[in-house]
């Protein structure tokens, strides 16, 4: 779906090869922060347990959690800061 929608607007979407973070490194880091702070120490029941929880990990890494490559601010904190300039 996103293919087709970036072809609408008239973009080319090419797909990289999985695990390149010289192609896509913020995405990768990305991931490897996922997978160390939120998977390796998930448990969960079902599907709905599993939503609910990554619901939960979404708000503390974007509120919550402070990020080195934003000086130890959240991401919601650099965003705001920058719509204040």
């Amino acid at each position: 779906m996103f293919h087709w929608h970036a072809s609408e607007l008239g973009l080319i979407h090419v797909y990289i090869k999985p695990a390149s973070p010289n192609l896509n490194g913020k995405v990768e880091r990305s991931h490897l922060t996922d997978k160390r702070e939120f998977y390796q120490l998930l448990d969960y029941k079902d599907d709905v347990d599993l939503r609910l929880k990554l619901a939960q990990w979404e708000d503390y890494y974007n509120f919550l959690r402070p990020h080195a490559a934003h000086a130890g601010r959240t991401p919601y904190e650099k965003l705001k800061s920058k719509m204040l300039n």
